[in-house]
């Protein structure tokens, strides 16, 4: 039976982790993509470890699933004198039109240094990087106009590395979903879980239920009224967890013969109905506190960094492509 304590960190992630720091040297900027509904929790810290001050540009994906008002709040704290963050939707496009500009921009030194080269046409190059099923293999095939990477909706499908040509002068280097070998609590296991970035057939997913509706009940009552058809009547602010699910399986008819509620239905639809956007755009992170520095504005991109030069590396083949 799946434990209700969420851990999950197979063998190819302790690979990916060796691939992602063998091959920093092999690009110029880092675009980390983040699930916009849990920013926090969608950050692998190890991950900032393992790219040091190489630029990077975080990508709020999903955007059309988020609370607008809140991805506006995380824009802002996360955007520093290192990083550049954009709301984004891989499906859809929607902001993506801002990315190559933004990449340009950081690299703008490298850019300048190619031109006085005579080298005006060489590709920059960048490595996606992520939790598992945030939206990586979609945003490559966006970009490369194309299906080059396999996208499904589940976590692990990315196995390996590999360089994806795009049409706007930047080569991708795609690399599989990585998490982090020990959570530091479970609120972000919970988050990551609730999104879908860990494996559904490890989880309780009875449990994970009970702590995503106690989420949307602590955080958007309104929403979660409306979506299951909760009355005032019903004292459902004031019922325990287990209870509510109850409710909600009523509501739905989700029984069993006998008349009682099946729990793993209800369970696995509010989940799917949470991860679909059926309830709403939420965001069940909270902000971090404050940053002990000011921040430039949400629009200030940063200077661009000399971690990287332009000695050959066993990529540069992919720069002419």
């Amino acid at each position: 039976m799946p434990s209700e304590h969420i851990q999950w960190f197979p063998g190819h992630m302790a690979k990916t982790r060796r691939l992602i720091t063998e091959n920093l040297k092999n690009v110029h900027i880092i675009i980390e993509v983040l699930d916009a509904r849990v920013p926090v929790s969608s950050r692998n810290p190890e991950l900032r470890k393992m790219t040091g001050d190489k630029p990077t540009i975080l990508l709020l994906n999903k955007a059309s699933l988020a609370d607008p008002a809140k991805s506006r709040e995380f824009i802002k704290h996360y955007t520093d004198a290192h990083t550049v963050c954009i709301l984004c939707d891989c499906v859809t496009g929607e902001g993506l039109n801002r990315l190559p500009e933004a990449i340009r921009t950081v690299l703008k030194d490298r850019v300048e240094r190619y031109e006085e080269k005579g080298q005006s046409g060489r590709h920059l190059r960048a490595m996606v990087v992520g939790v598992p099923n945030v939206g990586k293999s979609t945003l490559i095939n966006r970009m490369s106009g194309g299906i080059k990477a396999k996208a499904e909706n589940r976590p692990g499908v990315t196995r390996t590395k590999q360089w994806v040509s795009t049409k706007i002068g930047i080569d991708l280097l795609d690399m599989p979903g990585v998490l982090w070998p020990k959570f530091d609590d479970q609120f972000t296991a919970e988050n990551l879980a609730a999104t879908g970035a860990i494996r559904d057939d490890i989880l309780d997913i009875e449990h994970l239920a009970l702590k995503l509706v106690k989420r949307l009940r602590d955080m958007y009552p309104k929403e979660l009224a409306a979506r299951f058809k909760l009355a005032d009547g019903d004292d459902w602010q004031d019922m325990t967890e287990a209870q509510l699910i109850t409710l909600i399986g009523k509501k739905r008819g989700c029984l069993i013969p006998g008349g009682l509620v099946d729990n793993e239905r209800v369970s696995n639809l509010l989940i799917d109905e949470f991860r679909a956007g059926k309830i709403g755009r939420l965001t069940i992170d909270h902000l971090p506190a404050p940053k002990a520095a000011a921040t430039p504005k949400e629009d200030t991109l940063p200077e661009p960094s000399n971690a990287s030069e332009d000695a050959p590396t066993e990529e540069d083949n992919h720069a002419n492509l």
